[in-house]
């Protein structure tokens, strides 16, 4: 069969319905586009939970702050829709800003995330985890996946979206997928494209970061810390935004005397100019004895 394309919500709610009258189960792969490996792993995996899958395409206003790059992000949806149709998918739902937010997001009604919502990711981007949380409960509210499967590489994103389908006991399953990384460790994300080759290399200081605190881990907290951020300190073409250590399980910060399980998030930013870098993020979940 070929894939559907979808770009109303009637759209995705007519063929959501279909499917459940035929008693299928529906998976949701939400992404904003650019597809890379890294997506079509959170497809394939998709596949394992359900008999019909269906991508969001959409490119997210609400989760861009005023300097961000939102006009600069890639938008491929003809490549996007063929490497879909390879991997068998059955739809795609791609609205418009304007089907989405019909008064344009200025007087939306926002999912917040609370003060989760304004440490790392949220302190460097305000505003940023509340505009996905609302777009995610948009699309869960639209399709009604029994299933949605998310990238563990935004582990902070991860979190919230978990934590939003516990408090507002919505009825479906998170499912999350290991980072997916080129073979020289950088993870896989639509914005390494907008990298020149040089830049790609800088961009290895955060996969090398995280595997420095990986090997202090037998050390303890501040050791992690330390040994990552030396890696930073040699490496001028990389400018650090944050990095930390939590409990994955409660994503607070994790202090010297904590054993068991963490995990390390870093951020950074690489390129030159304050205009043409490219804004990167990375974990590593490991375990301090």
């Amino acid at each position: 069969m070929p894939i559907q394309t979808l770009t109303t919500i009637d759209d995705a709610r007519t063929f959501v319905a279909r499917a459940r009258a035929e008693g299928k189960r529906v998976a949701l792969v939400p992404t904003m586009g650019a597809l890379h490996a890294g997506h079509l792993e959170l497809v394939r995996v998709a596949h394992q939970h359900a008999d019909v899958v269906i991508a969001s395409v959409f490119v997210n206003p609400l989760q861009f702050g005023p300097h961000e790059d939102l006009d600069r992000y890639p938008r491929m949806p003809k490549a996007d829709t063929e490497q879909l149709i390879v991997l068998g998918v059955e739809a795609v739902f791609m609205p418009s800003v304007e089907e989405m937010y019909p008064d344009g997001g200025r007087s939306a009604t926002l999912v917040t995330a609370g003060r989760l919502g304004t440490v790392l990711e949220g302190r460097s981007r305000p505003g940023h985890y509340d505009g996905v949380l609302t777009v995610v409960a948009k699309l869960f509210s639209i399709v009604r996946p029994d299933v949605a499967v998310f990238g563990e590489k935004d582990a902070q994103q991860l979190f919230l979206v978990r934590r939003m389908v516990r408090d507002l006991n919505l009825p479906l399953t998170i499912v999350g997928v290991p980072t997916v990384r080129e073979a020289d460790g950088l993870a896989l994300s639509s914005r390494n494209a907008l990298l020149s080759p040089g830049e790609r290399q800088d961009a290895l200081a955060l996969s090398r970061a995280l595997e420095a605190a990986g090997s202090a881990a037998d050390r303890g907290v501040e050791a992690m810390l330390a040994a990552a951020q030396s890696v930073f300190q040699s490496d001028t073409g990389v400018q650090l935004d944050y990095l930390a250590i939590v409990d994955p399980a409660t994503f607070a910060f994790a202090g010297e005397s904590h054993h068991g399980p963490v995990q390390v998030l870093v951020a950074a930013r690489v390129g030159t100019g304050s205009s043409n870098t490219v804004r990167l993020i990375d974990n590593l979940i490991t375990v301090v004895p």
